[in-house]
């Protein structure tokens, strides 16, 4: 089975790049199931149901989220209906669920929302022993998990703690790709991050002159989206027969 990964799609150019990227990525690499990290579709913070079914009728089987999952309040109204997961070590009364299972003929998927703790939200249950909970609870053929963090170190480390035990760990969040595509001793297929799908230019797809002008002044201000024409789109290709990750990368 092949399952493409898409890394965190960022505004409305990020959608502009799946719209003009996608069909040809599904015609020449044929996965059989695609996943897409969404948190910063929304102008860059969080996702909308508009923007969640347009993203399902692009082909999107399981939609993650991150650190912006709520940003948007609408979420909550259609999250527990829909196949869009936020993170898994939120507390129990948060709306959602973490991890959904989706069937490929009669193969079943496991696909888990985590987010990390360093620099982040450390009110977040460990990430850690949270997947030893879920993985004590669940049935599947195939189990992959996006671990939306801050730092390297982090990711490699749940990376190493999972490996054997889960089927792939692709990292989300820095909308950097990393070169670390592989895989782990115990065959678990790893990436520290995918990169971000959406403009070419701007600095993790916001305006670059409003973020410079923060490093400058100290003040934060409303992300704005990069408008620059070019973009960029980052995947990786996970084929659970070869136990293969290959990195899908496309810069204008």
């Amino acid at each position: 089975m092949k399952v493409l990964f898409i890394g965190d799609v960022v505004g409305s150019r990020g959608m502009e790049a799946l719209h003009k990227y996608l069909p040809t990525i599904k015609k020449d690499y044929k996965p059989n199931m695609i996943f897409i990290n969404g948190e910063n579709i929304a102008k860059g913070l969080g996702i909308t149901e508009k923007l969640y079914k347009e993203l399902m009728t692009l082909g999107a089987n399981v939609i993650t989220l991150g650190n912006h999952a709520f940003s948007k309040r609408e979420v909550s109204d259609f999250i527990n209906d829909s196949k869009l997961i936020r993170p898994v070590n939120y507390p129990a009364k948060v709306p959602g669920e973490g991890y959904i299972i989706v069937k490929y003929n009669d193969i079943k998927v496991c696909v888990i929302n985590l987010m990390g703790r360093v620099f982040m939200n450390e009110g977040m249950e460990n990430p850690f022993y949270k997947m030893d909970e879920i993985l004590n609870e669940i049935e599947a053929d195939f189990i992959f998990v996006d671990f939306h963090a801050e730092t390297t170190s982090e990711k490699l480390a749940l990376a190493h703690y999972l490996d054997g035990r889960v089927t792939g760990v692709v990292g989300t969040h820095t909308h950097v790709p990393t070169a670390d595509a592989m895989t782990l001793p115990n065959k678990t297929m790893y990436i520290t991050d995918i990169g971000m799908t959406g403009t070419k230019y701007g600095i993790i797809g916001a305006d670059k002159t409003q973020i410079i002008n923060r490093f400058l002044t100290a003040m934060h201000s409303r992300m704005e989206e990069d408008m620059s024409k070019e973009l960029q789109f980052n995947a990786v290709l996970m084929d659970t027969d070869t136990n293969t990750i290959k990195q899908i990368q496309i810069i204008e």
